[in-house]
C-alpha cells in the first residue's frame, strides 16, 4: 500500500513540475512580448519551427484558393507545396524579426512589411492572464509529450488562434502558431497567383 501511495503522490508531484514548467517558460515569453524585449522572445522561440508553422498553413489555404477554380492534381499539389513552402518560408522570415514577431505577438497587427498587405486580428499573446494557472489550464491542449498548444482566442472555428510550445533542451519554446483563417488567407492571398 505504502508503495502505490509513493508511486502516486511521486506521479502527481512530476505532473505538477511537467505542467508548471510549461506555464513559467509561457508566462516569461508573454511577459517579454508585453514589455517589448524582442531579444528574449527570439530566445523563447523556435524561429525554425515557427516558420514552418506558418508556412504550411499558408500553402494549404493557397492550395484551397486555386482548388476552388480548378482541380488541382496530385503531381501539382506536390509541386505547389514544395515551391510554396519556400516562397511561404521566405514571406514568413520577414515577420520573424525580433522587433516585428514581439509586435505581431503584442498588437495582433502586421503593419510595414514590404510586400505584405496589413494585417489585423492575430492572436495576441500579451492578452493572455498568465497571472491565473487554473484559466491557464483551461486554455491547455495536449498535443504530446513534449509538445502542447494554449488557446488565445475564442474557440470559433474561423476565428481560432493558438500558441504551441515544445520542449527542445532546457525549456520550453514558442513553436507554432494556429492563426485565424482570414489571416491566413489573407497572407496566402500575398503569395504570387499562378
Amino acid at each position: 500500500m505504502r508503495w502505490l501511495l509513493g508511486s502516486l503522490v511521486t506521479l502527481i508531484l512530476l505532473l505538477a513540475i511537467y505542467l508548471g514548467s510549461a506555464l513559467w517558460s509561457l508566462a516569461a515569453l508573454a511577459n517579454a512580448v508585453r514589455t517589448g524585449n524582442g531579444a528574449e522572445v527570439i530566445e523563447r522561440t523556435d524561429v525554425t519551427s515557427l516558420k514552418q508553422s506558418i508556412a504550411d498553413q499558408v500553402v494549404a489555404a493557397y492550395l484551397a484558393r486555386i482548388g476552388e477554380s480548378r482541380q488541382v492534381g496530385s503531381t501539382e499539389r506536390m509541386l505547389i507545396r514544395a515551391a510554396g513552402g519556400g516562397v511561404a518560408e521566405a514571406m514568413i522570415a520577414k515577420l520573424l524579426t525580433a522587433e516585428r514577431l514581439t509586435e505581431i505577438l503584442k498588437t495582433g497587427k502586421i503593419e510595414g512589411v514590404q510586400e505584405l498587405p496589413p494585417i489585423s486580428g492575430l492572436p495576441r499573446l500579451a492578452d493572455l492572464d498568465t497571472g491565473n494557472a487554473l484559466a491557464m489550464l483551461q486554455r491547455l491542449r495536449f498535443i504530446q509529450p513534449t509538445e502542447f498548444g494554449i488557446r488565445l482566442t475564442d474557440a470559433t472555428a474561423d476565428r481560432f488562434g493558438e500558441a504551441r510550445l515544445h520542449f527542445a533542451g532546457t525549456g520550453w519554446k514558442l513553436s507554432g502558431l494556429t492563426l485565424p483563417a482570414d489571416v491566413i488567407n489573407n497572407l496566402a492571398a500575398s503569395l504570387p497567383a499562378k
